[in-house]
């Protein structure tokens, strides 16, 4: 596992057409990621460019000013806000004389480091060999020497293609074997899920990384996740009951939050933590409205939700710390976007009532007003009713009980659900 705690980081970004760093601060992301992985930033350096330089993806120039930064600042580490090749990366710490790493390098470090889980440790294992298992030739760096020199004779080219095979075989190998490990993980929370749908409505919390899920999640279930003003705090899967009131719960789920540009191979990795909020019933879409890229991180989080496939079911938009926001006009820029967006702060408390509001409603569905009669045998659903109902008018009929109720498609899924012989009295039509 590589680490930077501690060390010295001089960060770079090289801009390009249609990249999606924020104009006013493109490397702000990017510092943040490197303070959660335990460095320090002490310099930057940006380039906008049309297209990378093959050998070294920033211009000859901008390296040679990079590297006298690194001296001037007995800087330990160069981190690149892009993808780099592995023999860009050997060129650019021949110029500079440190260590450099590229983003998708600095985030599986991060998520090594915050992996507890066994299934976390065995999602950034996954990930770790994918980033690594194409840069295994560039990775032998005595394989210039071979390749570069006498193409024939004893201990030149055979056996180094021979050994770079081998670690080949090895990295393929174990990719399979933990392929079929988290298939069988995936196989097993597929069917927790489906249960757990079946059973009772879940909701699933998604997000921005650092747009306050956990602290959101602690507040309505007590359930103790891990929070922390960092990125990535949240690597694995945590579910709880959320209690609503008037005997009606939920299942609520916390998911490891999104960022920009997160790799390609990580977000397959992932698939089985983040198929909670795949299968959820109801997404909320927690966004730090206090941040000043809160529109484009947004954005990031609906594109990685398309490509999990969590896509077939409603998302509410849900506005956290509004409190260290000076004025709403934030909030009203997102409102003109999505009308029923909900304002909140999880950790002041604010807005919590309208939050439960929202979901209960989301959980009963469409409302309609039926008379329903049941046999007074069947104690379990008419205590079901009672309970998780709105009982306008009741009276008894020949061992029945007639029950005039405010019931919505999901409850009476449920009743149908208890195998239960309800008699349809009278449909009012009247909706709610």
């Amino acid at each position: 596992m590589l680490t930077v705690a501690r060390e010295r980081a001089v960060l770079v970004a090289c801009l390009l057409p249609g990249n999606t760093n924020d104009p006013h601060d493109p490397l702000g992301e990017l510092a943040s990621l490197v303070d959660t992985a335990g460095a320090v930033t002490i310099d930057q350096l940006i380039q906008q460019r049309q297209k990378p330089v093959a050998a070294t993806y920033i211009g000859s120039g901008k390296a040679r000013q990079l590297a006298e930064m690194v001296e001037a600042h007995h800087g330990d580490v160069v981190i690149f806000d892009n993808d780099l090749s592995p023999s860009q990366i050997a060129k650019l710490e021949k110029i500079t004389s440190c260590k450099v790493l590229d983003r998708s390098e600095l985030i599986l470090d991060i998520f090594a480091a915050r992996a507890r889980t066994h299934e976390a440790k065995l999602q950034v294992e996954l990930a770790q060999l994918e980033y690594t298992y194409p840069r295994l030739r560039a990775m032998w760096s005595h394989l210039e020497r071979i390749a570069g020199g006498a193409p024939t004779g004893v201990g030149t080219r055979g056996p180094g293609e021979q050994q770079l095979e081998v670690d080949r075989r090895i990295v393929q190998r174990r990719k399979s074997e933990l392929k079929r490990e988290i298939k069988q993980i995936l196989a097993r929370k597929q069917r927790e899920v489906a249960k757990r749908n079946k059973d009772f409505f879940t909701v699933g919390l998604v997000g921005y990384t650092n747009a306050g899920k956990s602290t959101l999640f602690n507040a309505v279930t007590q359930g103790d996740a891990y929070a922390d003003d960092k990125l990535f705090a949240t690597l694995s899967t945590r579910t709880r009951s959320w209690n609503l009131g008037g005997g009606q719960k939920v299942m609520l789920s916390d998911t490891v939050g999104f960022v920009r540009d997160l790799p390609h191979h990580l977000v397959a990795s992932f698939r089985a933590t983040l198929e909670e909020a795949v299968h959820s019933d109801l997404l909320l879409v927690v966004l730090d409205v206090s941040h000043p890229r809160a529109n484009q991180q947004l954005n990031t989080v609906m594109q990685v939700l398309d490509e999990v496939g969590a896509s077939d079911q409603p998302r509410k938009l849900v506005l956290n710390k509004t409190d260290l926001l000076e004025h709403n006009g934030d909030i009203l820029i997102f409102k003109q976007q999505y009308p029923d967006a909900l304002s909140i702060s999880a950790k002041a408390g604010l807005g919590m009532s309208e939050l439960v509001g929202c979901v209960h409603d989301a959980m009963r569905g469409r409302v309609q007003q039926l008379c329903l009669a049941i046999s007074l045998a069947e104690g379990k659903a008419i205590h079901f009713l009672e309970r998780s109902t709105t009982v306008v008018d009741r009276h008894y009929v020949d061992g029945q009980v007639h029950l005039t109720v405010e019931i919505g498609d999901r409850q009476l899924d449920q009743l149908r659900a208890m195998g239960v012989q309800v008699q349809l009295i009278d449909n009012m039509a009247a909706q709610s």
